[in-house]
C-alpha cells in the first residue's frame, strides 16, 4: 500500500471547479490478419474445408478403407473438422459484412478450444493412417491389390488441412493470452 508522503498523488486539474478529465481511453490492438472476423482467416478455414472435404471424398470413394480403423478414424476426423470450417467460415463471411469484430474474449476462447480440438484430432488421424500407409506399401508390398495412392492422397490432404488450421489456432491462443 502505497503512502502519500512516499508516492505524492496529485488529483487532476480542475476545469470551471469540476472534474471534466475524461479517463484515458484504452487503446485496442487491431485485428491480426488470420484471426476470426478477418478476410486471412477466412481463406485459411476454407483452406481447411477444402482440404477436409476432398480428403474425406477421396477416402470414401475406396471400398476398403472400412477394414482398417486408422482410414475409420480419418473420416470421423477430417468430418468433424469439415464442418467446423464450414460454420466458422460462414461466422467469418457474416463477420466481414457487417463489418464487425470478433474480439470478444467468449467467442476467440470457443475458437481456440475447438481449434485446439479438431486440430488435435486431424493430425492424429493423419499420422495415424500415415503409419498405416507406409506399412502396406514398403513393408508388405499390399499396394498393387489395396488403394494405396488414394490412400497416400487423403493422408497428404488432412495435412494440409492440419497445416491449414495451426494458425489460427496459435493466433486465437496468443491473442487470448494477451487480453
Amino acid at each position: 500500500m502505497s503512502r502519500p508522503a512516499v508516492h505524492p498523488v496529485e488529483p487532476p486539474p480542475l476545469i470551471d471547479g469540476r472534474n471534466d478529465v475524461a479517463p484515458p481511453r484504452r487503446v485496442r490492438m487491431k485485428d491480426v490478419e488470420g484471426m476470426p472476423g478477418t478476410s486471412t482467416g477466412l481463406a485459411l478455414r476454407l483452406c481447411q474445408f477444402v482440404f477436409t472435404v476432398i480428403s474425406l471424398t477421396v477416402m470414401a470413394t475406396t471400398s476398403d478403407f472400412p477394414s482398417v480403423t486408422a482410414f475409420r478414424y480419418l473420416v470421423a476426423a477430417v468430418g468433424l473438422q469439415s464442418l467446423w470450417s464450414l460454420s466458422l467460415a460462414m461466422i467469418d463471411v457474416y463477420a466481414l459484412c457487417v463489418k464487425r469484430s470478433l474480439r470478444d474474449p467468449a467467442v476467440i476462447t470457443v475458437y481456440t478450444i475447438g481449434d485446439g480440438i479438431t486440430s488435435t484430432l486431424t493430425f492424429a488421424a493423419a499420422c495415424a493412417c500415415a503409419g498405416i500407409t507406409v506399412l502396406i506399401s514398403n513393408d508388405l508390398d499390399r499396394c498393387d491389390i489395396n488403394h494405396c495412392k488414394k490412400f497416400m492422397s487423403a493422408t497428404a490432404l488432412a495435412f494440409l488441412s492440419w497445416f491449414a488450421v495451426s494458425p489460427s489456432f496459435f493466433l486465437n491462443f496468443w491473442s487470448l493470452a494477451s487480453q
